[in-house]
């Protein structure tokens, strides 16, 4: 094999390559030899058939089949040798092809840009750990307690009011006509919460044991039988126990119907658990902050290629109008994405990051956990849907990436209390939400800034114009 490398213009290569007819020959023999123990032919044993016979019968898809396997193995052979990483699929162009034939094709590449990654030592980034004050613990404590009431039944003459647990049996028609799932027994509602159907415990308030009240309330849209969706039903309620929400006694016993051993153990665990909700959303601002960072690094030139795609990807779901108006703006975001992006997996390759199988197992764990009661749905996306996992793989390596460039830059370790925390998570979200108005507004500015220029006079036009020119080539570099 051959190889000649042209260089046509910054980042864009022609890579030609030649492979001579007796390579290509032997390529040929060894598919034949493949074949030929395969095959079977009437009039002849297995392994027996002549090579011109399989080459009547078979030459056309055994040259197909090796020419496809040659391009494979040698248009990676020859980017691997001369260190050139292409920046998307590269465009193949045969010149010379055939059986009997040498082979002669070229790659046009677009390679990704060297990145000097030896700033990242310098980076410096902001660590935070929170410092959680006793009284949080019992304050979380507290609204634990207040969410999960104890009811007792009241006495018979009780009426039920707000906040109150009604216990009923029901019987609904509409129109006079049952319908499937129409009956309910010892249904239990607590009344205010409106969980069951819109306005339906409003018109138990008042009601006491033994009473009976027929309710009226209009059956969903997404009701299972599409018949009697969103229409009105009468339901028939028999109350069989109204009780009344008793506090909840913080003690040990308490604990351990929330899972831990005692209340001590419980105060623990929920410090931990406030410290941990801080502790990520502070490690995502330090992994901004580190992002932020990499958007200070020089790339000479980033593929148009990329710059590309990464537009479509921004002006998904707009109409043509709208996407052309916003195209400037999407390309710097692109560039800046994309050069961040080269930047970590530049780093990434450099120290030899991968991401293995019980790394990929243990965040799709963590997704399940997130989705509690739909872990099956969860699980079911990931196995169906390949692409879902690849990205998935993606995040894990990035985070592995940022939490290197964490061990390699300077840290700056503080140790600061909830208030405080709060305090710099709400001033980076109204950063990030002022940054976010920011882009979306210049598109506009260049418009206005258009119209401006048209009202000028004839000479100061041109000389818009003429500056115009010069802008616009250096935004192409």
């Amino acid at each position: 094999m051959k190889v000649t490398i042209e260089n046509k213009k910054g980042l864009n290569k022609d890579v030609k390559v030649f492979i001579d007819k007796k390579t290509m020959s032997t390529y040929m023999d060894e598919k034949y030899e493949e074949i030929k123990n395969t095959v079977n032919l009437k009039g002849f044993r297995p392994g027996k058939v002549p090579r011109e016979i399989l080459k009547r019968q078979f030459g056309k898809a055994v040259f197909n089949e090796v020419l496809d396997k040659v391009l494979k193995d040698t248009s990676t052979k020859a980017l691997e040798e001369n260190k050139i990483k292409p920046a998307g699929q590269p465009k193949l162009d045969l010149k010379t092809y055939g059986e009997d034939k040498e082979l002669e094709y070229v790659l046009s590449v677009t390679e990704l840009p060297k990145i000097d990654t030896k700033g990242i030592a310098n980076i410096k980034v902001d660590q935070y750990s929170v410092k959680i004050d006793s009284s949080e613990a019992d304050k979380r404590i507290k609204d634990i307690a207040k969410n999960q009431p104890n009811f007792k039944e009241a006495p018979p003459e009780t009426k039920a009011s707000e906040g109150d647990l009604v216990v009923l049996d029901y019987s609904a028609t509409v129109d006079d006509k049952p319908f499937k799932g129409n009956e309910g027994k010892n249904t239990q509602l607590t009344l205010g919460k409106d969980l069951f159907l819109k306005g339906f415990d409003k018109q138990l308030i008042g009601l006491k044991k033994d009473d009976t009240k027929t309710v009226d309330a209009v059956l969903p849209e997404n009701f299972p039988e599409k018949e009697f969706a969103n229409k009105k039903a009468k339901f028939k309620c028999n109350i069989i126990a109204v009780k009344k929400a008793e506090e909840v006694k913080i003690n040990d016993e308490f604990a351990k119907n929330l899972g831990a051993k005692d209340l001590q153990d419980l105060k623990k665990l929920i410090s931990k658990q406030i410290n941990d909700e801080y502790k990520n959303s502070l490690d995502r601002l330090s992994k901004s902050q580190i992002l932020k960072e990499l958007e200070k690094f020089t790339v000479d030139e980033i593929p148009e290629n990329l710059i590309d795609e990464e537009v479509k990807i921004l002006s998904q779901g707009m109409n043509e109008e709208d996407a052309k108006k916003s195209k400037k703006n999407f390309e710097e975001v692109a560039k800046k994405r994309i050069k961040t992006g080269l930047i970590l997996n530049e780093f990434g390759e450099q120290n030899q990051i991968k991401v293995n199988e019980q790394e990929l197992q243990a965040e799709i764990q963590k997704q399940l956990r997130m989705m509690p009661g739909q872990e099956k749905m969860v699980m079911d996306f990931y196995q169906k849907n390949p692409s879902a996992v690849a990205s998935l793989r993606g995040t894990v390596y990035e985070e592995k990436i940022i939490n290197l460039i964490k061990e390699k830059a300077i840290v700056n370790k503080k140790e600061i209390s909830k208030d405080e925390a709060e305090k710099i998570l709400k001033q980076s979200q109204k950063q990030q939400l002022d940054q976010e108005l920011k882009d979306q507004r210049k598109p506009e500015k260049k418009v206005e800034k258009k119209k401006s220029t048209e009202n000028k006079t004839k000479t100061k036009s041109s000389k818009s114009k003429s500056l115009a020119k010069k802008t616009k080539k250096v935004s192409k570099k």
